[in-house]
């Protein structure tokens, strides 16, 4: 979850500075939407991985395995995505928000 809080405060600031910034944003908002991209992509991978922690754990206990240490598999295989996803989301509104305003200036 760390990795996807710097990628999400590195959005934020890119979009800060979009904002700040006047004139053609056309590189910052192709840097967004490449690393909201990859925040989505690193989510599923952190739910693949708590899949198989999950599905380890069940099956070095041959099946005997205490329903907590499951839950806490897939919860983690849960929340990455959730948190990935966010990220994008944040992300695209960004851009939504710096294409929407760098329309009304040039009209």
């Amino acid at each position: 979850m760390y990795p996807l809080l710097c990628i999400l405060i590195l959005t934020l600031v890119l979009v800060a500075k979009a904002f700040l910034k006047k004139g053609d944003v056309e590189k910052i908002i192709r840097l967004i939407s490449s690393i909201s991209l990859f925040a989505i992509v690193f989510g599923f991978l952190g739910q693949i991985v708590g899949l198989i922690g999950a599905f380890d754990s069940l099956q070095r206990t041959g099946g005997n395995v205490d329903p907590s240490v499951f839950a806490s598999g897939l919860e983690i295989s849960l929340l990455v995505p959730a948190f990935g996803m966010s990220v994008f989301l944040i992300g695209r509104l960004g851009i939504i928000f710096l294409i929407w305003t760098q329309k009304k200036e040039t009209l």
